[in-house]
């Protein structure tokens, strides 16, 4: 890595941004304000964002730097990302649409799914989830009495609001709502003379 780039100095303005940063920092091993690229799509979602795997791709595309490729500086991803939260961007999805994604998959509304059903549906629709995934997901969603997701118990447990220094998204609404109004736009040199042109 080019000496340089790691004395890349990387100002802290806000809340938000001192979050990104810390959620970064640990991922930086060697102290240098770069993470691999593979630890990217770790610290969005630890951030509390629900991108696809997709997507995590487009955030790299658009951040990796050509010079360092396998790496992402901080001074690339804060910016990036900031404006991503900011934006609403992959926020994750509200109790009443999961529960009305889960009406979908339960017709007959039965209240529950199988765990056979589940699993099926998280490995191969969609974007799959990997084993390690599937069962940290049935760990907490499956009722070890039945056997299967009884999904608004499962939707409850998963739902518990953080409290809003702890979502990120609420987070970037308090940062936009207290920065200061734009100054006016400069007024250019043309405008002062024709207003002293006005005045002779």
């Amino acid at each position: 890595m080019d000496e340089e780039e790691e004395d890349i100095p990387v100002p802290i303005n806000n809340d938000l941004e001192r979050k990104i940063a810390d959620a970064f920092e640990v991922f930086d091993h060697a102290g240098n304000k770069t993470v691999d690229i593979r630890e990217v799509g770790t610290i969005v979602r630890g951030l509390g964002c629900c991108p696809t795997e997709a997507e995590i791709q487009e955030i790299i595309v658009a951040i990796e730097d050509p010079q360092t490729p396998g790496s992402i500086h901080l001074s690339k991803f804060l910016p990036y990302v900031a404006q991503i939260i900011t934006e609403h961007k992959y926020e994750p999805a509200s109790p009443e649409e999961l529960l009305k994604a889960f009406h979908t998959l339960d017709p007959e509304q039965r209240g529950f799914l199988t765990k056979e059903c589940v699993s099926t549906l998280m490995t191969q629709d969609g974007e799959p989830f990997n084993q390690d995934e599937l069962d940290e997901m049935l760990e907490i969603a499956i009722d070890p009495h039945t056997q299967t997701v009884p999904y608004e118990y499962y939707i409850n447990q998963l739902m518990h609001e953080p409290p809003d220094a702890d979502n990120i998204y609420k987070l970037a609404d308090r940062v936009e709502a207290e920065k200061p109004p734009p100054p006016p736009p400069p007024r250019r040199m043309s405008s002062y003379l024709r207003a002293a042109e006005d005045f002779t």
